[in-house]
C-alpha cells in the first residue's frame, strides 16, 4: 500500500494534463479494485451521449477508448440515479442496459466526476466480465481518484480561459479599436522585427506613410461620427490595396502606415494614392475625396531604428503633400 500511495503521489505531482493524470490513476484503480477494465468517461447530457475518454483493459473485457453510447442506456446513469455505485450482479440489477449486455459486464462500480459548480463532467468507472467482490473502502478510493480528476479538469478549463483572455487582451493591445487594423505599438514592434530580419538576409523593408489630406475639414463639416466612418472606409480601401505579408497600421488620427518587403517602390505609392481617391457615401453623407498623400522610403543596410525609418517616411509624405498642392 505504501508503494501504491507513492505512485499515486508521483502521478498527481508530475501530471501535466488530464491524460497524464488519468492513465496512472486507471492503472492504480485496476490494482485496488481487481477489475479488468478501468476507464474515464465524458458525458454530454445535452446530446445524450457518453464517451469513453481514456481506458485501461487488462484482460478479456474490453472497453475501447473512443466508444460512444447513448447516455440513457448506460450503467453510469443508472448508478447515479439509484445512488448504487457498486454491484457484482449487473444483469440482476440493471438488466435493461443493452450496452452492458453487449460488453458482458457483470461487476461494475463508478463515481461521478463533477466540476466546482457541481456540473457533471463524466464518470470514473471500473468493470469486469466476472463477479468480483470488493471492500467498501474501494469505493472511497474511487471517489478520491474522481475528485483528483475533477480538479485537473477544472484546472485545464481555467488555464484555457486564461489563455483565451490573454490572447484577447493581447489582440486589443495591438489593434486599433476603430478600424481594426494594427495600432502604432504593433507597427513599431513589427517594423523592428522586419528590420532585424532584413539585416540578416541582406534585404530591405519599405515603409509607406499615408496622410489623409483634408480630413480635418471632413470632421468639421460632417461631424466626428462621419469622420470615424470615413477612417474605417479608408482603412478597408488601404487593406484591399496591400499584398500578402504586408502590414497595415493606423499610426495616428488620420495617418496610416504600410510596411512591405515586396519591393514595389513607386508602384506601391501610386497604388495607395489611387486607391484612396473616390466618392464616399454613408448615412446621407457624400464625400468626393481627392486622395491621400503617400510618402515612401526604403531601409538601408544596417538600419535598426524603426522610429527613425518612420520619421523619414513622414518627411517623404510631407514632400509629396507639398508637390500635390503645387500641382493643383
Amino acid at each position: 500500500m505504501e508503494i501504491l500511495l507513492d505512485r499515486l503521489a508521483n502521478s498527481v505531482s508530475n501530471a501535466e494534463d488530464l491524460e497524464g493524470l488519468t492513465r496512472p490513476l486507471l492503472e492504480l484503480l485496476e490494482l485496488v479494485t481487481g477489475l479488468e477494465s478501468t476507464y474515464l468517461t465524458q458525458i454530454d447530457e445535452e446530446r445524450g451521449v457518453q464517451h469513453v475518454q481514456y481506458a485501461r483493459n487488462s484482460s478479456g473485457l474490453q472497453i475501447p477508448e473512443g466508444l460512444s453510447v447513448p447516455w440513457e442506456d448506460t450503467l453510469c446513469k443508472r448508478a447515479l440515479e439509484s445512488e448504487q455505485m457498486f454491484t457484482d450482479d449487473v444483469s440482476g440489477c440493471w438488466g435493461d442496459s443493452e450496452a452492458a449486455r453487449q460488453l458482458g459486464i457483470k461487476t461494475y462500480m463508478s463515481q461521478p466526476v463533477r466540476g466546482i459548480n457541481g456540473g457533471l463532467y463524466g464518470t470514473l468507472c471500473a468493470a469486469s466480465s466476472q463477479r468480483v467482490s470488493t471492500a467498501a473502502s474501494t469505493t472511497k478510493v474511487l471517489g478520491l481518484f474522481a475528485r483528483l480528476i475533477a480538479h485537473q479538469v477544472e484546472r485545464e478549463h481555467l488555464l484555457h480561459a486564461l489563455r483565451s483572455t490573454n490572447a484577447e487582451l493581447s489582440s486589443h493591445a495591438l489593434t486599433d479599436p476603430l478600424t481594426g487594423v494594427a495600432n502604432r505599438r504593433a507597427l513599431i514592434l513589427e517594423l523592428r522585427r522586419r528590420l532585424a530580419q532584413a539585416n540578416r538576409e541582406g534585404s530591405m523593408v519599405e515603409v509607406a506613410f499615408v496622410d489623409l489630406d483634408g480630413f480635418k475639414a471632413i470632421n468639421d463639416q460632417y461631424g466626428h461620427e462621419s469622420g470615424d466612418r470615413f477612417l474605417v472606409y479608408i482603412a478597408s480601401r488601404l487593406s484591399a490595396g496591400t499584398r500578402t505579408g504586408d502590414l497595415l497600421a493606423r499610426y495616428g488620427g488620420d495617418e496610416f502606415v504600410i510596411v512591405t518587403s515586396h519591393g514595389d517602390g513607386q508602384a506601391l505609392r501610386d497604388r495607395l494614392e489611387k486607391i484612396t481617391v473616390g466618392q464616399y457615401i454613408s448615412h446621407g453623407v457624400v464625400i468626393d475625396y481627392p486622395g491621400a498623400s503617400v510618402g515612401l522610403v526604403s531601409s538601408a543596410p544596417g538600419d535598426t531604428d524603426a522610429e527613425a525609418l518612420l520619421a523619414r517616411a513622414d518627411t517623404a509624405m510631407y514632400a509629396q503633400k507639398k508637390a500635390r498642392k503645387a500641382a493643383r
